[in-house]
């Protein structure tokens, strides 16, 4: 009757020891957290080795939020939780707080190689704070960890530790709440980290530096592709007129557009299209494609095969690929795309995918994985005709101003602005020569080459941690020499 059924017993004075919230819960006592508390058993905790703070260690909450709300020019980037989780923060979508506010709030201000923690929703894992990142703040959602001595606890083996599993499930086991996941400041404090050498963490440092520089190299990639695309259509030096008036007959507005809203009419799209037209070979995206429509939303199966991929994972300049390693994403049955009208969201290499919803409308980028997967309602399929377009220069054109400028034109709805499949179709992409976009798309290919090489060093890191622990430090420099040999 008990077959396949996970049963952990304990004593009360077992439940009693290193529990002060007295948790009773089943999930606390998970086999897996047992048999990995056994390997770190006895080792220092955080509150021995660190200081923390956040937001709120500048003051009271009715001080701070008088303190944030100023009027003053946001020019301050300011971590938030979904920023932080991968080894490094995640710069693309950062909010900004005012210089003045900033000055402020000196206890959550970044120092280099702090390490940022997310203590509420995208909770688990680390991010070290690079000399790119100095200087910046984070919300109250997010610890700053500062490492008391750095000559016996290196920021980096920090980072990779609390990023690889003893580190991520300790926080999975400490994390209340289902909706919203979160860790409170004590319950980080008694988080542990084993004691190794100093040779092995700094090996662990040699790795994470070589992937920061692989990561800022291919972001210069991406850069290059950009600027080459923008000095070859012209548009290298354009800026967006701010121009607030422009004045349109009826029929030169609603009678042609269909639209009465101001903002459709504004001078920096005007512009831009005009210069399109005038200066570039150019033609309609709907000419140049095979396919543009959003994904149908497909039912998840426990059975599923193929993974689903939801617009949280596209970014301002990148998608974010962890996905794919993670099994807690839902997945779809194959018999799902037998249906005609279901085939079109399987998404393969190359595809382009464009997110068509919400504040982040716009992002948009090429598809460059082997594995097939599948989209939702929320994001855009757009495929190019490849006799008459390299489809990686297509994603280029869409995800920069000239297509960024196109979409916020033809974006609708205020609450929740939104752009149709019929409107993107109508963009009009510049023709640039077959060899200009070769090169262009060999950028991005060539950048996200190197992101994979980065990914992979910290991956290394991550396990040759985790074969310190389970093995010794011995079997993991072994590991680290044979991964990252040649590199």
């Amino acid at each position: 009757m008990l077959e396949g059924l996970e049963i952990s017993i304990f004593n009360y004075n077992d439940i009693l020891q290193d529990n002060d919230e007295f948790r009773i819960d089943s999930g606390y006592y998970k086999k897996e957290y047992i048999d990995l508390y056994s390997r770190i058993k006895g080792s220092p905790m955080l509150v021995d080795l660190t200081y923390m703070s956040d937001l709120s260690t500048n003051g009271s909450f009715a001080t701070v939020k008088k303190i944030m709300n100023d009027r003053h020019a946001k020019t301050i980037p300011f971590i938030r939780s979904g920023n932080c989780g991968d080894t490094f923060i995640n710069t693309d979508d950062l909010e900004l707080i005012s210089e003045k506010s900033h000055s402020q709030l000196p206890k959550s201000t970044t120092q280099l190689h702090d390490i940022m923690m997310a203590r509420k929703g995208k909770i688990g894992g680390a991010s070290i704070i690079t000399a790119d990142e100095v200087g910046f703040n984070c919300s109250e959602n997010v610890i700053k960890i500062t490492i008391k001595n750095s000559d016996h606890l290196n920021p980096y083996y920090f980072t990779s530790y609390f990023n690889s599993k003893y580190g991520l499930k300790q926080i999975e086991r400490l994390s209340t709440g289902n909706v919203q996941p979160w860790v409170s400041i004590f319950q980080i404090r008694k988080l542990m980290i084993p004691t190794v050498r100093m040779a092995f963490q700094n090996s662990i440092e040699e790795i994470v530096t070589k992937a920061h520089k692989l990561k800022i190299e291919s972001k210069s990639r991406y850069q290059q592709a950009e600027q080459l695309l923008l000095q070859e259509v012209g548009l290298a030096d354009f800026t967006p007129n701010q121009e607030p008036v422009n004045i349109k007959s009826f029929q030169e507005s609603f009678g042609t557009s269909g639209r009465l809203d101001a903002e459709y009419y504004q001078v920096k799209y005007e512009d831009l299209l005009k210069f399109i037209e005038q200066n570039c070979k150019w033609d309609y995206l709907k000419n140049l494609t095979t396919h543009v429509s959003n994904g149908n939303q497909p039912p998840y199966s426990d059975n599923g095969t193929i993974r689903f991929f939801s617009q949280k994972w596209i970014g301002d300049k990148a998608i974010d690929y962890s996905f794919l390693k993670s099994e807690d994403e839902p997945k779809v049955e194959e018999s799902f795309f037998e249906e005609p009208k279901n085939k079109p969201s399987l998404i393969g290499t190359g595809d382009i995918l464009y997110y068509s919803v919400g504040a982040n409308l716009g992002y948009c980028h090429n598809y460059l994985e082997d594995e097939k997967i599948s989209v939702g309602s929320f994001i855009n399929i757009i495929r190019a005709d490849k006799d008459k377009i390299n489809e990686i220069y297509l994603g280029v054109v869409l995800n920069s101003m000239i297509g960024r400028l196109q979409g916020d034109k033809e974006k609708s709805g205020i609450a929740q602005p939104y752009i149709y499949a019929k409107n993107i179709r109508e963009f009009k992409i510049p023709i640039l020569p077959a060899d200009t976009q070769k090169k262009i798309a060999e950028r991005i290919w060539n950048g996200f080459s190197l992101k994979k090489q980065s990914e992979n060093l910290l991956e290394v890191a991550k396990q040759a941690v985790e074969k310190a622990i389970e093995e010794s430090e011995e079997v993991a420099m072994e590991f680290i020499k044979d991964k990252t040999k040649g590199l």
